[in-house]
């Protein structure tokens, strides 16, 4: 029986049907994989569409601080379609995509003539992607593979599905990159020409365009003759397609380049980079919204990058220039002195607002220390912070009538003994307190800082906002006063703002809108206390002793001035606030070498007077406030008593509860005068005790000096008014001293030893022994 074959079982059936099977698979396969690769559009090709990693930052103004080229997107610079010029538009199209208002994302017949090429070259020689795609691979970054290429050949039909061809060129033309990180065609203009697209001419824009095949080779300032050839050919497509006048073809043929790289118009870097640590951000506000007020904070909850936004910062341009130049030019001044660094920072304490943030040549990471910012580094203080100490003492029952002896000061510093000396040298004896604060004396603040305590002024620095002072008291000791610690330029003028505040403490401001912190604002200082220093340090005459009547600290506008110079002469300040404005500055160098002898009058005080003369330039002057709690005295220069008519009188300023009811005696007949009208804030300084020697104080036997004639000094304090004095060692009188001697020269011996006083004083009947004091010598 004859076998029947039928067509299904015919072996070319089948293959045909696997085959059918495996393409079907193979298409399913590659429809999934490039289902799978799509990604997702933004709603809109515009700025407010996209995300950007950090913000722009704006003075008060608007006026740009910073520009990043971080930014996986250009935001900051963008244009509309309409705004950019019709010949970059053509000169981009011609170069790049001859039919882009023609196809539909891909342009298969500059496909097929690239692979021509390739093949016929044997290496790849041309691309053909169109703007569309190349918009694609600009959302959607892949590495350069071929199947990456057809993924970016579907996108860009769907692409255009989406968007209008016009919104496409617009995105490509504000996104296209560029070298040195810039991206889309206004950044370019200004990277090369420092000028915006209406001022190119046809080279320059035709050298744009061009630039795009190969951003990350060609720099038009080092390539400039390689892009010769491609510029002409360029120019001659345009002109046969009628895109190009006869004017423009010679233009883009023959005109010199003239290029100039921008900068901002401030150098803000520092600034900028304290304001961007706090973390202040802008949560809220779109980008294209310049105006809108940010919201600042000192804590970021969320990533910095999930923010596209332009931050108003308080910062004056128009004032920061003009500071800057200010400051370079003292410099410059000062190199002489060897003085290389500076700082100055000015603030509004009325609104708490900074308005210039200056270091001396600006921010710069190619200057040995330009990327040191000086205005938060700590150094030492100097004398600038005595006027804190002084308002201290007022607010514990002092008048700025309050007599401080200036005599020479030897304290304990761990086993040994330490020497303070005002700078001058000199000792004046009993001064007024404004006259110890006037004229910066170091003896008296010492004094001071005994009557208030290290521990208590050193708590009070840190209410201040003086965080830099992290050691405990004992570490800095009575050298406080001195400014033997480490502080910042802007903690220093945070701290003299509360002065200017009449005591009370706001923190300051980076951004406009920014909200205080809760409970951000306190009382330091009492009204009474902080004008009254604001007065003394406003007044010339309080300062004549040691600066004279007509030095550079005496401003035409009433305004309080510290100086302060620390040791070696390293560091040199001068701070000082009007009725709005607080400005403080800082010389010396960052590396920490000492100066030659530059002091706060002679480097600071000058930049402080130019500086404060600049503020006042165009503004209605005020005098500083003085509280209405407070009542004026005449009263004796001398003894700070109620002055008689034979005194030598000065007015002063007195709270009411602390007016003195008593009258000078030294211009009344008597012959001398007793210690006034004894406070119980000033019995520190009438506790009978040893000066010299101090407990545990160790003594080192000179082996150049013959030993019998070698002696050591024993001392009581001056304020105390004696009748006589035996100096007793070891239980034995070695000598006595009569009315106002308060030192004892004892012939030293090795051992160890201790020392006593019995004091005859003219008020009391009985004698009084000093504390047991033990010392060494050895």
């Amino acid at each position: 029986m004859k076998k029947i074959h039928y067509p299904s079982e015919s072996p070319y059936n089948i293959q045909l049907l696997c085959f059918l099977i495996l393409s079907l698979a193979l298409t399913g396969f590659f429809a999934w994989e490039t289902h799978r690769e799509l990604r997702p559009f933004p709603e809109g090709l515009r700025p407010n569409g996209l995300s950007s990693h950090k913000a722009q930052f704006l003075d008060r103004n608007g006026i740009p601080l910073s520009v990043t080229y971080t930014h996986p997107w250009n935001i900051n610079d963008w244009l509309p379609l309409h705004e950019i010029p019709p010949l970059l538009q053509n000169a981009f199209i011609e170069s790049e995509d001859r039919r882009f208002f023609d196809h539909h994302g891909v342009d298969w017949i500059a496909r097929a003539h690239a692979m021509a090429q390739n093949f016929l070259a044997l290496r790849p020689v041309r691309g053909a992607s169109t703007i569309t795609e190349q918009v694609v691979r600009i959302l959607h970054p892949r590495p350069r593979t071929l199947w990456s290429r057809w993924i970016e050949g579907y996108e860009a039909g769907q692409l255009e599905k989406h968007f209008s061809k016009s919104d496409i060129l617009e995105f490509y033309l504000n996104q296209v990159p560029y070298a040195r990180q810039r991206r889309g065609i206004l950044q370019a203009s200004r990277l090369y020409f420092d000028r915006d697209l209406d001022t190119l001419n046809a080279r320059e824009a035709l050298a744009l365009a061009v630039l795009v095949r190969a951003p990350s080779r060609l720099d038009l300032p080092n390539d400039s003759k390689r892009l010769e050839k491609s510029i002409q050919k360029l120019a001659r497509h345009m002109r046969r397609e009628g895109k190009l006048s006869d004017d423009q073809y010679v233009c883009a043929l023959k005109s010199p380049w003239v290029l100039s790289e921008s900068r901002l118009p401030v150098d803000a870097g520092h600034f900028i980079q304290h304001v961007f640590r706090l973390g202040f951000i802008q949560r809220h506000h779109s980008v294209g919204s310049a105006s809108a007020n940010p919201v600042g904070g000192l804590h970021l909850q969320e990533p910095y990058s999930s923010y596209s936004a332009r931050i108003m910062t308080t910062l004056d341009s128009s004032l920061q220039i003009k500071v800057q130049n200010i400051l370079d030019q003292r410099l410059q001044d000062l190199r002489g002195k060897d003085v290389r660094d500076g700082a100055v920072l000015v603030v509004n304490h009325e609104t708490g607002e900074v308005l210039a943030w200056v270091n001396g040549g600006g921010f710069s990471r190619d200057t040995p220390g330009g990327w040191i910012d000086a205005v938060t580094t700590p150094r030492q203080p100097g004398s600038t912070l005595k006027p804190f100490l002084y308002a201290m003492a007022l607010d514990l029952g002092w008048t700025a009538a309050t007599l401080i002896e200036d005599s020479p000061v030897i304290e304990a510093v761990g086993s040994g003994l330490h020497p303070f000396r005002n700078y001058s040298r000199k000792f004046y004896g009993p001064l007024r307190l404004r006259e110890a604060l006037g004229n910066s004396l170091n003896i008296p603040a010492i004094r001071t800082i005994q009557f208030t305590g290290v521990d208590r002024f050193l708590e009070r620095l840190h209410e201040l906002g003086f965080r830099s002072l992290t050691q405990p008291s004992a570490y800095y000791g009575e050298g406080l006063a001195l400014g033997n610690g480490e502080v910042s330029l802007l903690e220093l003028v945070q701290a003299y703002s509360v002065l200017a505040l009449n005591g009370e403490f706001r923190p300051l401001r980076f951004t406009l809108g920014e909200a205080p912190g809760k409970g951000a604002s306190r009382r330091i200082f009492s009204d009474e206390a902080s004008s009254l220093i604001a007065n003394i340090l406003s007044d010339p005459q309080a300062r004549r002793l040691e600066f004279g009547s007509g030095n550079i600290l005496r401003l035409p506008v009433q305004t309080a001035v510290k100086t302060g110079t620390s040791n070696d002469h390293r560091d040199a300040w001068a701070v000082g606030f009007s009725y709005r404005h607080t400005v403080g500055v800082w010389m010396g160098n960052l590396d920490r070498r000492p100066t030659n002898g530059i002091t706060g009058t002679t480097g600071p005080g000058l930049v402080l007077r130019a500086v404060f003369a600049e503020l006042n330039r165009l503004e209605e002057s005020r005098p500083l406030y003085l509280s209405p709690h407070l009542t004026v005295v005449n009263i004796c220069r001398e003894s700070g008593l109620r002055a008689t008519p034979l005194c030598p009188t000065i007015r002063e300023w007195f709270k009411r509860d602390d007016i003195p009811q008593s009258f000078c005696p030294l211009h009344s007949g008597f012959q001398s005068i007793k210690k006034v009208d004894i406070t119980p804030q000033e019995e520190h300084f009438t506790n009978l005790h040893l000066l010299q020697p101090t407990p545990d104080l160790q003594l080192a036997m000179d082996p150049y000096i013959p030993d019998e004639i070698e002696a050591f000094s024993l001392t009581i304090p001056n304020h105390v008014q004696i009748v006589k004095v035996e100096w007793i060692i070891d239980g034995k009188v070695w000598g006595v001293t009569g009315i106002n001697e308060h030192r004892f020269v004892w012939p030293v011996s090795r051992g160890v030893h201790f020392a006593q006083a019995r004091v005859w004083r003219s008020e009391a009947v009985e004698p009084s022994m000093t504390p047991k004091v033990r010392f060494f010598v050895k």
